[in-house]
């Protein structure tokens, strides 16, 4: 026995925490690569004797090196990245690591990369043993998915722990102690101060560390709390088939990529998700086929840069072609080459299932090149809705905020997609007072939400977060109330020219995915139309154009023509011509 195995044998004897699994680690790597295999392991207990020192001494120096490992790390990962190869930790059996059908109990924050997250971190622990559960008072393990985008998001999940500390300081000791965990990006980004702060939260998860729930639960038994905040470079959960959360569901979220590299000076993402890196398209296609099969009508791409993806995982496609961007736009980091593009990728899925909708989010402008562009125009399926944050209108902000482009540059974005993809929806987000961001700046915002027509947006005020380079070198200097009456004023004006656009829809037909029910009313559904606006219309019987003469009413997954009679900035309204497929609607609209 080796000395790294002593040491291993050491902690089990002392109880060390989660430390040890990084002993575990540099052990694999030794088993590995040693060629010593033979040696007895000086025992732990009691006082050693001399020669039992020099031995240990001198198997020391001879063992692997620093160096060794660096080497070693590549051939390390990639073991570690295959489930089925993988030891358990040499402090926990086999069985420690089975949930032994224990209940979980998921709350999901945040944007939609957290949805996804939650299914990830599910379809790992449904392997392992766990149950899923509903009810929030039979659950022995709670699991929180978290956002950290803005401050409002972190004091939601501090309000929930008060909340949860109630239901285990009450909890009946028949049962057993309740855990409660913090996944996700606040788990990143605060750490100790969870810990320290919440003696209850009994393990923490970050987005790169959800294959390793099942030990950390396993740790978290034991007493102690557990964590594992470590970011990859290269972790997309590949070969994790998510489990969606909703049988239900007409549509699901794909993730494609994950992590950020725009570094952009106001965004904590690149902190908490780490750098860029992409899924290979092969797994994306099996995953979406998968869906397909299942019955599903809609997918959305996800990424917090989805359409900078760039699959580098098959050699014959790392050439040295260049990138393109959208005109007038640049990077923040070394123009990157080679790879299969998002507009490949896009190609793909949409070749998968004709009746399928492929919608993506969330992009970044500067990565629309033409080819993206004559695509979405080309196929039916892909939906002509794109989504654009601008987060200001003024060039001097955008310079400070590290966007990478003008305000000129992204008007003429916004008349390049139209003249491309006539009838196009557009979105896009703003952040109210910014650092530095004057009352011109903030005029310039407002001319921008006039000029563009915006279908949907998502505005917000401004948030400092800590590691940002907003934090570090610019100041925070927007009085809350100044921030707030701009915020205000930013909604009104948004509100003001949605309305008018989509009051182009009135009088038009419009084809709708049926979701189901409407919240407000019994008697109508509701669905989104191509540009992925809410449209609510009379639960009715209708004709069936693939059936003559067939009348039905229409289901959740079911395409329908709504003409469309009303629109506010929000929602529109109408009534239902017929059932149709996506193919043959392209007739009427």
């Amino acid at each position: 026995m080796n000395h790294l195995q002593c040491i291993l044998r050491a902690q089990r004897r002392l109880r060390w925490g989660p430390v040890a699994s990084v002993y575990w680690l540099l052990l694999r790597t030794h088993r590995t690569h040693s060629s010593s295999s033979g040696a007895t392991c000086p025992s732990v207990e009691g006082p050693q004797e001399d020669g039992a020192q020099k031995d240990f001494s001198s198997r020391l120096a001879t063992g692997p090196t620093f160096q060794h490992f660096l080497r070693s790390a590549a051939g390390l990962q990639e073991t570690l990245s295959s489930p089925d190869e993988e030891d358990s930790p040499p402090y926990l059996t086999v069985d420690e690591l089975l949930g032994r059908q224990k209940k979980v109990y998921l709350e999901t924050y945040g944007c939609q990369m957290n949805v996804n997250d939650t299914e990830i971190a599910w379809s790992i622990l449904q392997k392992s043993g766990y149950l899923r559960t509903k009810n929030l008072q039979e659950a022995d393990v709670i699991l929180l998915v978290t956002c950290s985008i803005r401050e409002k998001a972190e004091q939601t999940i501090w309000n929930r722990l008060h909340q949860l500390k109630v239901l285990k300081t009450k909890r009946p000791r028949s049962r057993g102690p309740l855990k409660i965990g913090i996944l996700g990006c606040m788990a990143e980004r605060l750490k100790e101060e969870i810990l320290n702060r919440e003696k209850m939260v009994d393990i923490l998860a970050g987005p790169d560390a959800y294959r390793d729930l099942p030990r950390l639960l396993a740790v978290a038994e034991s007493g102690q709390q557990a964590a594992n905040v470590l970011l990859s470079l290269e972790e997309t959960y590949a070969d994790v088939m998510p489990v969606r959360t909703s049988p239900s569901a007409t549509s699901a979220f794909v993730s494609i990529m994950r992590g950020c590299d725009n570094m952009c000076s106001y965004c904590i993402v690149p902190f908490t998700r780490g750098r860029e890196r992409s899924r290979p398209v092969t797994s994306i296609l099996e995953e979406v086929r998968k869906l397909s099969e299942q019955g599903l009508k809609e997918v959305t791409l996800l990424g917090q840069n989805v359409n900078s993806f760039r699959d580098n995982s098959e050699v014959q496609f790392n050439n040295a072609v260049s990138t393109n961007l959208s005109r007038g736009f640049s990077t923040n980091y070394k123009t990157k080459q080679g790879g299969l593009r998002f507009a490949h990728l896009l190609d793909q899925v949409s070749r998968i299932d004709p009746e399928m909708r492929i919608r993506f989010t969330s992009p970044h402008p500067k990565d629309f090149p033409d080819e993206v562009l004559q695509l979405i125009h080309e196929r039916d399926n892909i939906c002509k809705q794109i989504h654009l944050p601008a987060q200001s209108g003024s060039s001097r902000v955008l310079e400070a905020m590290r966007r990478g482009y003008s305000r000129e540059a992204y008007v003429e974005l916004i008349h390049h997609i139209r003249e491309f993809i006539p009838g196009v929806s557009l979105s896009s987000d703003f952040i109210a007072g910014f650092c530095g961001e004057t009352e011109e700046d903030h005029l310039q915002t407002v001319s921008l939400l006039q000029e563009v027509q915006y279908n949907m947006g998502f505005l917000f005020s401004y948030s400092m977060r800590q590691k940002t380079r907003a934090y570090h070198r610019l100041k925070d200097d927007v009085p809350q109330e100044v921030k707030l009456r701009r915020l205000e004023e930013l909604i009104t004006v948004f509100r003001e020219e949605a309305t008018k656009a989509n009051k182009t829809f009135v009088g038009r037909p419009q084809l709708v995915l049926v979701e189901g029910l409407s919240k407000r009313s019994a008697t109508d559904l509701c669905g989104r139309n191509d540009g992925n606006l809410k449209v609510i219309f009379p639960d009715v019987e209708m004709e069936d154009v693939t059936n003559s003469g067939l009348r039905v009413r229409a289901q959740p997954g079911d395409y329908v023509l709504v003409m469309i009679t009303s629109a506010s900035s929000q929602t529109l309204k109408g009534h239902v011509l017929c059932r149709t497929t996506l193919k043959d609607s392209s007739a009427y609209c």
